[in-house]
């Protein structure tokens, strides 16, 4: 099997039931790793054009002093609450989620009449890098929305505002903590903050389930083996597989996170030589190798059609299910992952929503990020996306029942982000991502032992981090 690349910016759902910011199964580069941008790309959106000199994304030891002048002079360009401001926001996605964006726009424009606010798509395939060409000209839009670190590497480059000066830390309380711990910068710095959520959660077969005698879903890694097995006796020829995160470091988070290790220590430390992540990767190969997890990804939706029992999948797939594959409906449900060794921690993803430094309109803009908080906002956006059959999960934990899915779905996600974790938005993650995930893809795969995998996944870990 040929080695992929993933991407390291993360990502929110789709609507096709496809997760864009992730996996590249056709070998594209990573969204949020390092990467070449064309010397003579060209950014037309609108009425905004921003062209980029090229080049590798530098590492934060290498931008320029004090973040740009753009940063030095913010206060000749904010921009006062009641100056009149047409504000652009980019948002990475599909159509149909920037038109439920839109709607909170629109409601905070009608108690805001001198802002105007237009919400234009960015595909997840390009965004990356039409936002970096924007920030490096610093030319573009006002507010950004991406992979949850990408608002991280943009401020490093000097890109983005610190929301902190526009009194965004009372947001915080209403936020998932793992969450918006990711979206902040190590040093503090909020450069974005969450704008919606996405996890993992395990869809299974029922009548598989009740053919082979299981009457509930797994718990632990221990009861997910142990059912692999009754469901094989069964006659279930494939009884497990892994969509969201297949032979990526996403994958592998779940089992890490589980087993109580991490990516990197409290202070972003490479911490990858532990029992613990040893512990994790070999359990991973074992679901493929011993237990027979295709190493090919197969969606969630067509893995469940084909007759595998269980599919670790993203919560978007719970809303296509039943009408993409109609001969499944009441034949499956979904659960948390099976708890590891030391917790049930679950990977979560979304977007990063921030106001960019080259903005005209800066204080008007972080107020609106503000206002995405509200009560008003977030129900508009649900309603939105219930009427467009969207997956979305708000970023406030509080407000999961009201989102699109079903009540018994929406509350399997609500108690799956609980004990969530997200990526680690340490210095130079971004840039190691997709080599990490070779790595992991090197030890499943049989080219690498799993002390030499997590050996090299550190050193690539170490060497980006400046």
């Amino acid at each position: 099997m040929k080695l992929i690349r993933f991407s390291a910016g993360l990502c929110t759902n789709s609507k096709r039931g496809r997760c864009a910011a992730q996996a590249r199964p056709r070998g594209g580069p990573p969204l949020g790793g390092a990467r070449h941008v064309s010397r003579s790309l060209s950014v037309e959106i609108g009425d905004v054009h921003a062209t980029n000199d090229g080049g590798h994304l530098r590492r934060p030891d290498h931008r320029p002093r004090r973040g740009l002048r753009d940063q030095r002079h913010l206060g000749d360009r904010a921009g006062r609450r009641d100056t009149p401001a047409a504000i652009t926001w980019w948002s990475t996605g599909g159509d149909d989620e920037s038109t439920a964006f839109q709607k909170a726009a629109d409601l905070y424009t009608k108690s805001h009449p001198d802002v105007t606010i237009k919400v234009q798509t960015l595909a997840w395939d390009d965004a990356y890098a039409k936002l970096l060409a924007a920030s490096t000209s610093r030319s573009g839009p006002d507010i950004i929305s991406g992979g949850m670190t990408w608002t991280i590497q943009f401020g490093l480059r000097g890109g983005m505002v610190d929301l902190r000066k526009y009194g965004i830390e009372q947001l915080q309380a209403q936020a998932q903590p793992a969450q918006w711990k990711s979206a902040v910068s190590p040093d503090g710095t909020i450069y974005g903050i969450p704008l919606d959520m996405s996890t993992v959660a395990l869809y299974y077969r029922t009548d598989l389930f009740e053919k082979a005698g299981i009457k509930e879903p797994p718990k632990t890694w221990e009861e997910l083996t142990a059912d692999i097995e009754k469901l094989k006796k069964s006659g279930v020829k494939t009884p497990f597989s892994i969509d969201w995160g297949n032979l990526d470091w996403i994958g592998y988070f779940n089992f890490l996170y589980q087993a109580g290790g991490a990516f990197y220590t409290p202070d972003c430390k490479p911490s990858l030589d532990t029992p613990q992540a040893e512990q994790a990767l070999s359990y991973w190969i074992d679901l493929h190798r011993k237990y027979g997890a295709p190493t090919d990804t197969v969606t969630t939706s067509d893995a469940l059609d084909q007759g595998i029992a269980m599919v670790y999948g993203g919560n978007w797939n719970a809303l296509g299910i039943d009408t993409s594959k109609p001969a499944m409906k009441g034949k499956w449900a979904i659960a948390p992952l099976p708890a590891g060794p030391a917790a049930p921690t679950t990977f979560i993803g979304g977007r990063a929503v921030g106001v960019t430094s080259y903005s005209t309109h800066i204080q008007q803009a972080a107020d609106f990020v503000k206002f995405l908080y509200t009560d008003e906002a977030v129900d508009a956006v649900t309603a939105e996306s219930k009427a467009r059959n969207v997956s979305y999960i708000p970023p406030r934990p509080d407000k999961i029942a009201d989102s699109p899915f079903t009540p018994e779905h929406a509350a399997v996600f609500a108690e799956i982000i609980k004990t969530g974790a997200a990526a680690p938005g340490c210095p130079g993650w971004d840039e190691s991502a997709s080599d990490v995930a070779k790595q992991l893809q090197a030890a499943i795969l049989g080219k690498a032992d799993v002390k030499t995998a997590l050996a090299e996944a550190a050193k690539v870990m170490e060497r980006n981090a400046g």
